[in-house]
């Protein structure tokens, strides 16, 4: 009883405020960028945390600074114009990519020359990158999304925000719905058997009802046919209840039960931001494809 009372807090207060700061773009969305280094590092410590029960990995520190630098370089890229007007940065967002690759590269010269046995390095190198990719890398294609625009017009706060809606409807509905209808449908995927099949319905329900929701509001924005949006929402419901389904894979494998216990009633911020991760480069492709808008 006490995490769903829990839960439906973050529902009803933590939502509108997620969306409050999305429609803040107070310096091309400072804000928005800070909660988005510090979720970086919050996510790479817990993810380091799960891959260390399974064996030794390069420095912890080195790991949750090199997960923060794609981020902190998707910041500087859009905030720094708004104070310094005059300021262009070299090959455009095609920087952030490049930023992603140093800390490879840096990982491999950390594992080159901090260490005398390699024996176990492949394993070491890989935990390592895919950290920083999974949870510095990932999130960067929303920092992208914060310099939106259709037809010249800035649309930065519209697009990102329908984002969020969707990822948090379709996590919401797809638990209420489970809760509700999921008892005698339960196990389909091994991975996380307490999903069930009324659960995964329901996510898909509510990516639509939210996509809609941006239709309606933001008709000169998601313009076109309705068919459209609700593409993208059932896209965005299939990214994110992947993302679901793998972290509770890399939990299953560490043998724990949450990433961590950062927010109650949910554990982990990765138990709260894995569906973001893995939807947000493929919104990222869909609304710049579909509804032509522009990122730079």
């Amino acid at each position: 009883m006490k995490k769903t009372i829990l839960r439906l807090l973050i529902f009803f207060i933590g939502i509108p405020l997620v969306i409050a700061l999305v429609l803040w773009p107070l310096y091309n969305h400072l804000p928005l960028h800070i909660v988005f280094v510090l979720a970086s590092m919050l996510a790479a410590n817990e993810l380091y945390n799960m891959f260390k029960t399974q064996g030794e990995l390069i420095s912890k520190p080195l790991v949750i600074t090199l997960s923060a630098i794609p981020s902190l370089v998707a910041a500087a890229y859009q905030v720094l114009p708004a104070f310094f007007p005059q300021l262009h940065f070299p090959f455009g967002l095609e920087i952030i990519t490049y930023a992603y690759i140093i800390t490879i590269l840096i990982i491999l010269v950390s594992e080159v020359l901090g260490q005398t046995d390699f024996t176990h390095s492949n394993r070491r190198i890989s935990a390592s990158a895919f950290i920083v990719f999974y949870a510095g890398y990932l999130i960067t294609f929303i920092s992208r999304m914060t310099s939106a625009t259709k037809a010249s017009l800035p649309c930065s706060s519209q697009i990102i925000a329908i984002f969020f809606l969707i990822v948090f409807l379709c996590d919401s509905l797809a638990w209420f719905f489970g809760v509700l209808l999921g008892k005698n449908n339960k196990g389909l995927i091994k991975a996380s058997p307490n999903k069930s099949v009324a659960g995964f319905l329901g996510g898909f329900v509510g990516s639509i009802l939210a996509g809609l929701i941006g239709y309606y509001i933001w008709p000169e924005i998601f313009s076109g046919s309705v068919v459209k949006i609700i593409i993208v929402s059932l896209c965005i419901a299939l990214a994110g209840i992947i993302g679901d389904l793998a972290e509770s894979v890399f939990k299953r494998s560490s043998g724990v039960k949450d990433s961590g216990k950062i927010i109650p009633g949910r554990g982990g911020l990765l138990d709260s931001v894995d569906s973001i991760l893995m939807a947000a480069p493929v919104y990222y492709g869909l609304v710049s494809l579909l509804y032509g808008i522009g990122i730079s």
